[in-house]
């Protein structure tokens, strides 16, 4: 996938508050629901939930996603 295409995907799931999967270029698999998705260059990351743990927080590089797919 394309940058601008991980980025729409996020964002997308962020602002519907809809879990996603994301695979990363060591081809890794998270799920969660994004919190927050940050494009600027000096953060350029995203942060999750995992599914069914609203206590835990993730922050992902958005330059490590390689796959992203809502579920």
């Amino acid at each position: 996938m394309t940058y601008e295409q991980i980025v729409a995907v996020l964002g997308f799931a962020n602002s519907n508050e809809r879990a996603v999967r994301i695979v990363t270029a060591d081809r890794h698999e998270v799920t969660g629901i994004p919190t927050s998705v940050d494009t600027h260059i000096t953060a350029h990351e995203v942060y999750l939930h995992p599914l069914d743990d609203d206590s835990t927080e993730i922050a992902m590089s958005l330059g490590e996603i390689r796959e992203v797919e809502l579920i």
